[in-house]
């Protein structure tokens, strides 16, 4: 998945090997472009790559050019579309047109700049690469707020400069091994997400019941204190019980994380609000819950209250509110 890939600390890695690597980034699409904007590959001068900028439609073409580039330790913008007969030659998917920028490192990515990104990503802060072919390049971690938000790289108005965007992974903590969440762990690994699992009651939290999944048998407001709350995590409850979510709750609330969900119906929603604000919380703070959890859907059963909860996270995640 994009949000998990380890391709500029591989760029890294070659370079300082002493192979040469270039990192080749999608900085424009059209049509039916298989990949997104930002997205990246990374290639070594023995022609060693990871990543993707097509799916494998030009994979072929970027590497030749790539290792070009690495040896004359210049820039090169790349662009294959249905009216490039290179394209085809390639097998770009009919309608589909990219552009790719290909930067070798050392001589014009510095290897300084490939290892403060590589650094931000280990400790899990949100950093955008600003970079093109006639434009400074640089790592900052402010200005961007809308894309930052959004996951969305691309080029500024002005069309020279290329904001690559590099966030954190995103994660979901659930403090409850109930029924929903067997169904909505699988379904958060698919979205892109780093599941956890709390659950002080290990009858609930199994291996048997979640296998392979993380499981903390910890209080819940450890736990996540622990594990460490911000912009790329959203927490569910999910136990109906106050003693273990409350306790949770209470941290996710005096922390920046994006999303909070509690399970439980109105009535139960109105009673966690009390208890809030019993613990001085504000107003503000406590309307960050969303209870009761997930859209209105008219979900029945464990797996739909899971779709409910994991659409309510995204429209969360991408529009705000």
């Amino acid at each position: 998945m994009d949000r998990f890939d380890t391709i500029p600390e591989t760029a890294l890695a070659w370079h300082r090997e002493g192979k040469g690597a270039a990192l080749a980034t999608v900085v424009q699409t059209w049509g039916s472009a298989p990949r997104r904007v930002g997205s990246q590959l990374a290639i070594s001068g023995a022609g060693e790559i990871e990543g993707s900028v097509s799916g494998g439609c030009v994979e072929g073409a970027v590497v030749a050019e790539a290792i070009d580039a690495i040896e004359e330790g210049k820039p090169v913008l790349l662009e294959y579309g249905v009216s490039d007969g290179d394209a085809f030659a390639v097998g770009l998917a009919c309608g589909g047109t990219i552009k790719v920028l290909v930067e070798p490192i050392g001589s014009v990515m510095p290897e300084q700049l490939l290892e403060d990104l590589t650094i931000a990503r280990d400790g899990r802060v949100a950093v955008a690469y600003v970079t093109g072919l006639n434009v400074e390049r640089k790592i900052v971690r402010t200005g961007y707020e809308d894309r930052f938000r959004m996951d969305r790289s691309g080029f500024e108005e002005d069309g020279e400069t290329f904001v690559a965007i590099h966030n954190p992974p995103l994660r979901l903590i659930i403090v409850g091994a109930v029924h929903i969440a067997q169904a909505l762990v699988p379904m958060a690994r698919i979205a892109g997400y780093d599941p956890l699992l709390m659950d002080p009651r290990e009858s609930f939290a199994s291996e048997e019941r979640f296998p392979g999944e993380t499981v903390l048998h910890d209080w819940p407001d450890e736990g996540v204190r622990a594990f460490g709350l911000d912009q790329r995590t959203a927490l569910v409850l999910l136990t109906h019980d106050p003693k273990l979510d409350d306790p949770a709750l209470e941290e996710a609330l005096n922390s920046d994380v994006f999303y909070i969900g509690a399970l439980g119906s109105t009535r139960t929603h109105a009673k966690r609000v009390e208890r809030m604000k019993a613990l001085g919380l504000t107003d503000a703070q406590i309307a960050r819950i969303h209870g009761p959890i997930g859209l209105d859907i008219g979900a029945a059963g464990p797996a739909e209250i899971a779709v409910a909860i994991l659409a309510q996270m995204t429209r969360v995640l991408r529009q705000g509110g």
